[in-house]
């Protein structure tokens, strides 16, 4: 959610009015930022924390885990309908995220409102990877392709019931949501993907209109609070470890493993608490709570995270080693290119974590000067990317056709 914070700040800058739909718990995000919010009911967070959250690391496999999470999200999907009509209405343009586009097209359509979409993610299908959010390998050519259709149509069935009724309250003709979408597709509906090429680069088989074009910084929140700029001033520098916005089966034995990893290794450790409730105290350890990453991040001997697309950016941004503990879906993706471009020693999947393991990644990434390099190469490339202004045009394009 964060990128699309500072996606929609900087689109303010440039003259858009902007409004920011999304669930409630995310709305201290965009204070100051001149982005207007709009709540949506459902706690994710309370959500992943439910029986069926927790369910979900009981799947071994990352297409389990998927067809979990879309049954979660499709129990769910009519509560939010309501207030995605009530936000469109009055807009001159939607810009929908790849998770709600299925049912965000149907109320452009039912609303006669162009739309564009924003992906953090590459979710369309390609023969170059599996789906980032199956968490699976390389399958060929003819298998990613096959498997990244599948993915998209178990998508698009969490909105089938939802998309339904809304095309029956905005008046328009009974549809499917696989039929809105191959329209949209034969129309080259524009998709912008805010992640750089010089970490995922544009699928070749791709069609004209879906482009990659850089990260969106997330919209910076302010300063470090006192208790953690006293910390980072009294030792070298320490290891960043949180998880964000996963979970895990159980926190106090995970964090166990942290504190002990971080002591093997020698280094002192800034611990996020995230939705997993992380926690530890002691004179080398310091838990926080949200602070803006890129203020943090630059100060660290190297960043622990569960690899989302949005923590394994802002890892790359400051130019600073990792370790990715990939938990589920596209972070599987993720942790791997990180690997892939040598800015990480290795990927820990959370069920192989364990103390030693950590404190040996940890050793690898903080004592082998190649993977700072690397990363301070790749946040000097991306440093020089533009990736709002391709949205501000295609925004302006779409409005004035």
């Amino acid at each position: 959610m964060a990128p699309f914070t500072g996606l929609g700040a900087a689109l303010v800058g440039a003259g858009h009015d902007v409004t920011l739909v999304t669930h409630g718990l995310f709305a201290d995000l965009t204070e100051g930022s001149g982005v207007r919010f709009h709540a949506l009911p459902i706690d994710p967070r309370a959500e992943l924390h439910s029986d069926r959250g927790r369910g979900l690391h009981r799947s071994g496999t990352g297409t389990g885990k998927l067809l979990r999470v879309m049954a979660m999200a499709k129990s769910v999907a009519g509560e939010l309908t309501p207030g995605l009509v009530e936000a469109a209405k009055g807009s001159d343009v939607l810009v929908l995220s790849g998770a709600v586009a299925p049912l965000g097209c149907s109320i452009a359509e039912g609303l006669g409102l162009p739309s564009v979409g924003v992906n953090l993610q590459p979710m369309h299908p390609t023969r170059e990877f599996a789906p980032p959010m199956a968490g699976l390998r390389s399958l060929g050519p003819t298998g990613n392709r096959l498997a990244g259709h599948a993915v998209n149509a178990v998508i698009e069935r969490i909105f089938t019931d939802a998309a339904r009724g809304v095309r029956a309250q905005l008046g328009l003709p009974p549809g499917s949501v696989a039929a809105t979408r191959r329209a949209r597709e034969r129309q080259g509906w524009p998709v912008l993907h805010g992640f750089s090429p010089h970490i995922v680069p544009r699928p070749a088989d791709w069609r004209p209109g879906l482009d990659v074009v850089g990260y969106w910084w997330p919209y910076d929140m302010g300063q470090l609070p006192a208790e953690l700029e006293d910390f980072l001033d009294a030792g070298p520098p320490p290891v960043y470890i949180g998880l964000g916005s996963a979970t895990v089966p159980d926190p106090v034995r995970f964090t166990d493993q942290i504190v002990r990893a971080l002591r093997t290794a020698g280094l002192r450790g800034v611990i996020q608490q995230g939705w997993a409730g992380l926690t530890a105290t002691g004179d080398d350890i310091l838990t926080i709570g949200e602070v803006p990453h890129s203020r943090l991040f630059p100060r660290m001997a190297a960043v622990v995270h569960h690899a989302g697309a949005g923590t394994a950016a802002a890892g790359l941004r400051a130019g600073v080693p990792a370790v990715p503990v990939p938990v589920q879906f596209d972070e599987i993706f993720w942790a791997a290119r990180l690997t892939a471009l040598g800015t990480a020693p290795c990927a820990l999947p959370l069920p192989k974590l364990t103390a030693a393991r950590l404190a040996d990644a940890l050793v690898r990434a903080t004592r082998d000067p190649s993977y700072r390099e690397r990363a301070g190469t790749l946040a000097a490339r991306l440093a020089t990317e533009d990736a709002v202004g391709p949205v501000d045009a295609v925004l302006r394009r779409t409005v004035d056709a």
